[in-house]
């Protein structure tokens, strides 16, 4: 079907003295003026052309390109402000106009809004709207999978981090301990989804799984080059140091130490880690990573990896299940404990509010028991991370 507000290929039916007219099926012929048009058009050929309303609410087609479609957000800048409405910048000739009962709040010009395109009912004609959470649901349905690569615009920013836009359609949540760049509102970024939450709420990540890790590695082990061979970061550093130093998070952090030194890469010490082998030089020109290469070299079995983060706590990845065990040395202890030991939240008063507005999973169900006491086999659920509580035993098994 044929509709305003979206681009379509039509062919050209006649050629006049003002322009092209177009076969538009059943909104009939559409005029392209010949301003706009790429180069000389003949009958029958077909041309990619978006379609909205002109000034006497006739259809008309250009070539020009809005910066958003019907349907779709983008953040404008106000051209001017009347007595009906401010009218916003979207890349055509006609600027689209936000109605007074359509604005969040007075706009000013100069200013730019995130605002959503949409056909007026009373005359069919496109207009935006500032009122954001109207148009975004979080319960809306979708059918979103872990990994999926996705257009996000940046909404606004939160305690937790920030609110993003996932394909015009849903709202997502990016962490800011997964952040390590500058983020502006209203830029339009890709991301990934990083989990759907059993309540369809979605996690959001700016980078893949595996290429975040295999970079995370590569970032490591370049640091260390550049510094002797050692780096005085481990699993007690604070988690801004280790952002400073490494732009990853404290989790990351430890994720990536932990196959580094199951690939006998690196060497956890008291005061840091030890870069044990040195790539060779030609090697950074492949399209492996260095720590995959490593791994391919050794042929021998590779010690498990027992890497203290706590006092008492001590985790390492379960390889029968995609859980991480974590081996508590006392029992009980309290949820938001746990989130920070681990390097899931950069402070303990993250980890405390996270559990109170309903992030963490314990046991399948959603916790909001900031100080809930964790015995071994529960199961804590937060950001895509599965951890699984274990008692450690006298032989640290």
């Amino acid at each position: 079907m044929i509709n305003v507000g979206h681009y379509h290929t039509l062919p050209v039916t006649r050629v006049t003295e003002t322009g092209y007219m177009l076969d538009a099926g059943e909104l009939g012929e559409v005029l392209l003026p010949m301003r706009h048009a790429i180069g000389k058009l003949r009958v029958g050929n077909p041309v990619e052309v978006f379609l909205y309303l002109n000034a006497d609410d006739s259809p008309v087609a250009t070539t020009q390109k809005p910066k958003a479609c019907v349907g779709e957000f983008a953040y404008l800048k106000v051209v001017s402000t009347t007595r009906v409405g401010a009218f916003l910048d979207w890349g055509l000739e006609k600027d689209v106009l936000v109605p007074f009962a359509q604005q969040h709040r007075p706009m000013e010009e100069g200013h730019s809004y995130l605002v959503y395109l949409y056909l007026n009912k009373v005359d069919g004609r496109i207009v935006a709207t500032s009122k954001i959470e109207k148009v975004l649901k979080d319960d809306t349905p979708h059918h979103f999978k872990k990994g999926q690569p996705v257009d996000l615009i940046i909404a606004n920013s939160t305690d937790l981090g920030f609110k993003a836009i996932i394909n015009h359609g849903h709202w997502g949540v990016l962490y800011e301990s997964d952040v390590h760049q500058r983020l502006s509102f209203g830029q339009s970024i890709q991301g990934y989804i990083k989990h759907v939450r059993p309540d369809g709420k979605i996690d959001l990540t700016l980078q893949a799984g595996q290429e975040t890790r295999d970079k995370n590695m590569e970032t490591i082990i370049s640091f260390l080059r550049e510094h002797d061979g050692f780096a005085p970061l481990h699993d007690k550093s604070d988690p801004q140091f280790i952002v400073k130093s490494l732009s990853m998070s404290k989790g990351a952090f430890k994720k990536a130490i932990g196959n580094l030194y199951r690939q006998r890469i690196i060497s956890i010490e008291d005061d840091g880690i030890r870069l044990l082998q040195e790539p060779a030089p030609a090697a950074a020109m492949e399209t492996e990573s260095v720590w995959a290469r490593a791994v391919k070299a050794k042929s021998q079995v590779q010690p498990k990896a027992e890497v203290e983060v706590e006092p008492e706590l001590l985790s390492r990845k379960s390889p029968e299940q995609e859980a991480r065990i974590v081996l508590l040395s006392r029992e009980p202890i309290e949820l938001y404990k746990i989130l920070k030991f681990e390097g899931l939240t950069g402070s303990g008063g993250d980890a405390r509010k996270l559990v109170a507005d309903g992030h963490v999973l314990l046991n399948g169900k959603v916790e909001t028991q900031k100080r809930k006491k964790i015995v071994s086999g529960d199961v804590i659920e937060f950001n895509g991370e599965k951890l699984l509580m274990q008692l450690e035993t006298n032989n640290g098994q």
